[in-house]
């Protein structure tokens, strides 16, 4: 595999398809992505693109109707993709990946201690007896903010802010290679979504994490993003480095992201996209983005390859070909 020594994790024609009364879902569909070390990498799209599902499928964690599951997930020199499941799971998920859920409150027992819930995957994964894993639990409530007498406490004696860093020290307490974050802050005030995103800031620096963060809220993402993939039904149609991605997106869809998205100092009103996304059940050939795309032309209704540009950026359309 051509990697360079930062790489921490490179996907490759990464498929996830579900079997559903009404066809096949294609969620994940031909995914290439590069992540480096110590490095935070944002899937940003609109619901329903497949963002989650991705997450799903860089972890493994598939649901009985999955139909095909099928491309390379390359962890530093491994393609873990070869792992059996029980391998997976002993080697790799949680021990070196690890994830924060969308809902906070629904990844946490509600009859458990939060310490004790906190200690358990240092416990399963990394041989720990349970007072050492209370202690790295402890640790990791230090690094993210939770007072030490939280530990005795359940889920529901905890504000939403408090649930959501007490899932993020779940997450690290293994001190795995990457984190994966769907949705963090979607149920959050600004001002807690702020406070969330210095942690992470804070956490990607003091303990050399990389983390992959899967939301639709392009302002909240600029806080944490060095790089930005843009994912548009089941594809990415663009990889950036964040501070070009902010400035200047290359896709017609990345650019009527960012238009949408209103600015404190400029008096030019939010744009919006118009139609709607295609069904993942019967994505149409060619561009999926041509119906909604006002600079599409005839070439569009054959599927484009995706152009690697001279300054590293990476973008699916025909108009850069």
């Amino acid at each position: 595999m051509d990697a360079t020594k930062n790489d921490l994790l490179m996907v490759r024609g990464l498929r996830l398809h579900f079997q559903t009364q009404k066809g096949v879902v294609q969620a994940v569909d031909g995914v290439d992505f590069d992540l480096a070390r110590n490095k935070a990498t944002v899937v940003i799209g609109e619901s329903g693109c497949g963002k989650s599902s991705l997450a799903k499928a860089i972890l493994r964690l598939l649901p009985r109707n999955a139909s095909t599951y099928d491309g390379e997930v390359w962890l530093r020199d491994e393609n873990i993709m070869g792992l059996s499941d029980e391998n997976f799971r002993k080697e790799v998920r949680w021990k070196k990946i690890s994830m924060v859920p969308q809902a906070a409150m629904n990844a946490l027992n509600p009859v458990m201690r939060i310490g004790d819930q906190v200690a358990e995957p240092a416990m399963v994964h990394l041989g720990l007896n349970k007072k050492d894993a209370l202690v790295q639990a402890l640790r990791m409530f230090e690094q993210v903010g939770v007072p030490a007498d939280f530990l005795h406490r359940y889920a529901f004696e905890l504000s939403g802010g408090m649930r959501q860093r007490a899932a993020l020290a779940m997450s690290l307490v293994t001190l795995p290679d990457l984190v994966i974050l769907d949705e963090p802050t979607s149920a959050l005030d600004v001002l807690t979504q702020a406070n969330i995103m210095n942690l992470m800031k804070r956490v990607k620096q003091e303990l050399d994490t990389s983390f992959i963060l899967i939301t639709h809220d392009i302002a909240t993402s600029s806080e944490l993003a060095d790089d930005v993939a843009v994912m548009y039904a089941g594809q990415i149609v663009e990889v950036s480095d964040a501070r070009r991605f902010f400035t200047s997106p290359l896709h017609p869809y990345s650019q009527k992201l960012m238009a949408s998205v209103p600015r404190l100092r400029e008096t030019v009103e939010p744009d919006f996209i118009t139609g709607q996304p295609p069904s993942l059940l019967n994505p149409p050939t060619g561009c999926r983005f041509a119906d909604r795309c006002q600079a599409r032309f005839e070439k569009c209704h054959e599927e484009p390859p995706t152009v690697v540009r001279e300054d590293g950026r990476k973008v699916k359309c025909w108009l850069y070909v």
